[in-house]
């Protein structure tokens, strides 16, 4: 059965995240309803690069599914973004083996964070970054944020609620530039636990702030506990931005 890779970029403001939750609006749930219907209803799954909490954005999500029918690649974004609701846009597809998975075969992701260092909120971007008007010191936070890049234990930096016993991650690039009002940080790694970027960002605030120093990072990656790094830094300032595979694995 044909299998297609999709590009997906979704505004999280009004979905409880990315996953199927019951009784709730999710972006899983509208892809496979719309999905389904052009399936004459036929159940069909859909599977992501990974979750998104509520709040959080994506400019460059993963999903593949399968379907008996023949339809070419660069029809279905046609397809699906004439009914799916105008908050989720499918960008691109394309057909890729069946050996391809959108979670397991995945290589590397970069996340980007939004502030806004406005004196005064922006009403058009409440929903797209989030507002620190305080003084902080940017050259501060950008060599704390050098000291997360390498590969890591990240227990320190993810939620209690993450399930898997493996925390250790590469992060390849942590970057803050600035943009406008704007600062954007942007970190890519090989993969990330569950709210480890926001962690890192809230964490890389409380430097700015003067709460930690730099070099207190490598002492919080090495004390493995999560109550000593930074608070959660708010969902709708985050966008997963893009999704590596290897070309090995597209093929």
């Amino acid at each position: 059965m044909p299998r297609f890779k999709c590009i997906v970029s979704y505004d999280g403001s009004g979905f409880s995240g990315y996953q199927v939750q019951p009784n709730k609006r999710t972006v899983q749930c509208e892809l496979e309803r719309v999905l389904t219907d052009i399936h004459k209803g036929k159940k069909t799954r859909v599977t992501a690069s990974g979750r998104t909490d509520a709040g959080v954005h994506a400019v460059g999500q993963v999903i593949h599914f399968d379907t008996d029918y023949q339809i070419p690649g660069e029809k279905w974004p046609v397809v699906l973004n004439q009914k799916l609701p105008n908050e989720i846009v499918v960008r691109h597809a394309a057909q890729v083996p069946e050996t391809f998975h959108a979670r397991f075969s995945v290589t590397g992701k970069e996340y980007r964070y939004v502030i806004d260092r406005g004196e005064v909120p922006t009403p058009f971007r409440r929903h797209y970054a989030v507002h620190h008007p305080l003084t902080l010191d940017l050259d501060l936070i950008r060599e704390a944020a050098q000291q997360l890049i390498g590969e890591h234990d990240f227990t320190s930096f993810s939620s209690a609620r993450t399930e898997v016993l493996d925390r250790v991650r590469t992060i390849e690039r942590f970057d803050i530039i600035e943009r406008g009002s704007e600062w954007i940080f942007i970190v890519k790694g090989n993969g990330f636990l569950y709210n480890m970027v926001r962690i890192m960002v809230g964490t890389l605030l409380d430097v700015g702030y003067g709460k930690f120093k730099p070099s207190d990072i490598r002492a919080l990656l090495e004390a493995k506990d999560r109550t000593l790094a930074g608070k959660t830094a708010p969902a709708h300032g985050l966008y997963l931005w893009e999704v590596e595979y290897s070309d090995a694995r597209r093929k």
